[in-house]
């Protein structure tokens, strides 16, 4: 049976759109993955570099808000920043967790590079326990 994944943060800039590329790679075909944002503000730049340092092309991922998910069905909602956790609305879900990673939108190429390092080895973590 294929897993519903939401996974969210502030801005769906950053955490949450790296999550989703690691999940959806990690999980192939176990699992369709999504991402959104409390306050959305369109895919962060560096992300995108970042990502695409690694193979993943994050130009076809969107910003999107929390509120156009809140009426589906979810196996797991994964908040992955603290503000997120604080602000999101309840989405049900089979399970509801918290991951804290810090935002790198604050820093330079080397901060982003730090995350996605953190993400992807949680990710990698998370698809192998699912």
């Amino acid at each position: 049976m294929v897993k519903r994944i939401l996974v969210v943060c502030t801005h769906n800039s950053a955490r949450s759109q790296m999550a989703e590329a690691y999940l959806k790679r990690f999980l192939q075909g176990r699992a369709e993955v999504y991402s959104a944002g409390t306050d959305p503000r369109g895919v962060h730049p560096m992300a995108r570099i970042v990502m695409e340092e690694e193979g993943y092309d994050l130009s076809t991922h969107t910003s999107d808000p929390i509120e156009r998910f809140l009426s589906e069905s979810w196996d797991y909602v994964i908040t992955v920043c603290d503000a997120a956790r604080e602000s999101c609305p309840y989405v049900p879900a089979r399970v509801n967790l918290h991951v804290s990673f810090p935002d790198p939108s604050q820093g330079d190429i080397e901060t982003f590079r730090e995350v996605r390092r953190a993400i992807r080895a949680w990710a990698e973590e998370f698809a192998r326990q699912i």
